[in-house]
């Protein structure tokens, strides 16, 4: 583990909330439950991503519980202002070893084992998003996907940060590089699914 980002404002580990839900009909619609502390350590990442600016290569984080981080790793832990006092139930994000630009965030998830006191794991990747008309005209070879990607005039430059943990919880923040402002940055526990698969199977190694 090397860097980490700054300790999030703690929340309560079972602290779940659940978004408003309501169908056409009037009936509620089930909605994923949201947790709390995951939750809070997205959108620090998220912050702190956003923070560096765009076209930055991918990140990985190890969401370790700060309360562990304090006995395990003492010293890290001082470097990064943390203390029992504020601690509470919450996840501390540490950055792992940068990821060079040229090797593909799913490349590195393939390799990853995590060690048991890491409790969850989150990655910041940036993407190029296409409107929906644009699926059927992808050419099949990867590099020739993403150049006609990179020169397709409706393309959005989209950031996101995806987290998930060994209890099964999942969260995503996505901020839209044409509307890069806090208050645009949209969130969901599913909003990647294929990357929150990748990021649980590194949990399940």
């Amino acid at each position: 583990m090397s860097d980490a980002a700054d300790h999030p404002g703690h929340t309560t580990a079972d602290s779940t909330s659940r978004a408003p839900s309501g169908g056409l009909d009037g009936h509620d619609l089930p909605e994923p439950s949201i947790d709390a502390v995951l939750r809070a350590a997205v959108r620090e990442i998220e912050a702190h991503a956003a923070g560096s600016g765009w076209d930055q290569p991918a990140r990985l984080y190890a969401l370790v519980p700060t309360a562990d981080l304090l006995v395990r790793e003492p010293a890290l832990a001082a470097a990064m202002g943390l203390d029992v006092a504020t601690a509470g139930d919450s996840l501390t994000p540490v950055e792992q070893d940068e990821i060079p630009a040229e090797t593909p965030l799913e490349a590195v998830l393939e390799d990853i084992m995590w060690p048991a006191e890491v409790f969850g794991c989150a990655a910041v990747v940036e993407r190029l998003v296409l409107p929906p008309a644009a699926d059927g005209q992808l050419p099949e070879d990867p590099a020739e996907a993403e150049r006609f990607a990179a020169d397709h005039p409706d393309r959005e430059e989209v950031r996101i940060v995806a987290g998930v943990t060994r209890a099964g919880s999942t969260y995503c923040a996505l901020r839209l590089k044409a509307h890069d402002d806090a208050l645009s940055v949209l969130e969901s526990p599913d909003l990647v699914p294929v990357l929150l698969q990748l990021l649980r199977s590194t949990l399940e190694h």
